[in-house]
């Protein structure tokens, strides 16, 4: 029976996520490793698609582009609000803040810029528009 990775495979790994510079955005090998079935929606499909072909027992670097993680960022989603909206709020450039989104609960957003009258707000998701190291070492392939 096969051990590579591929559609239907459940897959348990230790994984990092870098930004290019190396710092570590996301990592889980200093604790439990994932398990997930590749097509259940707990891993993006870029992330997945650049698992297939890998076997049990092996470790890669492997390069993810914007369209294949997070997407690009889109100038769309950075909204200029009025600065009184943010009353008692201490304004820092890349401060997150969280807004209420209904009928999706809490939507968070990062202060790009702002002066006494507005306020831009980017609700892009953070890595948009970022290319990744995904390091993963494969420990059981089923």
């Amino acid at each position: 029976m096969s051990k590579l990775i591929g559609p239907g495979k459940t897959v348990t790994l230790h994984f990092a996520i870098k930004l290019e510079d190396g710092q570590i955005v996301d990592s889980n090998y200093d604790a439990e490793p994932a398990t997930f079935t590749v097509g259940d929606g707990n891993l993006l499909e870029g992330f997945e698609k650049a698992l297939f072909g890998l076997e049990e027992g092996m470790e890669q670097t492997l390069k993810i582009l914007p369209e294949d993680g997070f997407g690009m960022a889109n100038p769309s989603n950075i909204q200029t609000l009025p600065r009184s909206q943010f009353e008692g709020i201490e304004l820092e450039q890349g401060l997150v803040v969280s807004f209420s989104d209904p009928g999706n609960g809490e939507l968070p957003g990062v202060i790009a810029e702002f002066d006494d009258q507005r306020v831009s707000v980017d609700f892009n998701h953070p890595l948009a528009g970022k290319k990744l190291d995904f390091e993963v070492r494969i420990l059981k392939v089923v």
